[in-house]
């Protein structure tokens, strides 16, 4: 617990901070944290836009409540964004951009000098355009700086007995969508409501990538068994059909995040995005 107390200890040296908040394992954490140092001078903010799924939303809320949070839940109309709409692979840096400096506006408005999100140390892993716009921003990652992975934040979180500490990893709806095919509302919410079904299922960990009329199932090895059983498999058919998708696949490499970056390797314009050789 001694790195909570560090957590806590630097947060309290900012003296007031606005925290980005997504309900999230990390940012939950991070929420938690400034909050016992702060109180109310810790405000933490929830975007709300069409790239987040009502559930997961309604999820932060709840967690919010029940750790004591100030929230503040600002909408974002995040299809009026024509940089982040266009879905090249630096859209999250537009969407980065957007979202952290609503919350430098409500920084500012409060006097407060510090945003802070809840990047942790294993982050530099992966291909993350949006880490430009923290910089950029001046956003400060306090589980980074510490050099907390996820398996210790989540390690972290059990401990102090937050109801996040196995919540599954999740991103935004875009994520799922190939890089080139224009952001709609009707494409997020086909998305979000075959990962409803596959949710209803029983499957926690699990992403519908999007290819046109092409759902492509991404689940973890051991759960493949029962999305093939009869009864699962003939529902998913069902209802993915019933949303539009005419083919349902199961990629039989299975469940793991920024799939979607995978066609960037080789490409020319690989190092230009900030992705490195990865």
């Amino acid at each position: 617990m001694n790195e909570y107390q560090q957590l806590v200890d630097m947060i309290a040296a900012m003296e007031g901070v606005v925290v980005g908040y997504s309900g999230g394992v990390d940012s939950a954490l991070v929420a938690k944290a400034a909050t016992d140092a702060l109180g109310e001078r810790a405000v933490c903010v929830l975007i709300d836009s069409f790239l987040i799924p009502k559930s997961e939303i309604d999820d932060a809320v709840l967690i919010a409540q029940q750790l004591g949070l100030h929230l503040e839940r600002i909408k974002m109309d995040a299809l009026a964004i024509e940089k982040l709409v266009a879905n090249d692979p630096d859209r999250c840096y537009h969407c980065k951009i957007a979202v952290f400096s609503i919350m430098r506006e409500v920084a500012d408005s409060l006097g407060f000098k510090h945003v802070l999100d809840g990047t942790n140390a294993d982050d530099e892993s992966d291909f993350r355009p949006g880490a430009k716009a923290v910089e950029e921003l001046r956003v400060r990652s306090p589980l980074k700086e510490l050099g907390l992975t996820k398996e210790r934040v989540r390690e972290i979180s059990r401990e102090l007995g937050l109801p996040t500490w196995d919540k599954p990893s999740y991103a935004c709806l875009a994520s799922r969508v190939p890089y080139g095919t224009r952001l709609t509302l009707e494409i997020l919410g086909q998305v979000e409501a075959a990962e409803c079904i596959l949710h209803e299922l029983g499957f926690t960990q699990c992403r519908v990538r999007h290819h046109g009329n092409v759902a492509r199932i991404e689940l973890m090895p051991e759960d493949m068994h029962a999305i093939l059983a009869t009864e699962s498999r003939n529902l998913v058919l069902h209802r993915f059909r019933a949303l539009g998708y005419g083919y349902i696949t199961l990629d039989l490499a299975g469940f793991r995040t920024g799939s979607m970056n995978e066609p960037l390797v080789g490409n020319h314009n690989f190092k230009e995005w900030g992705i490195g050789n990865r």
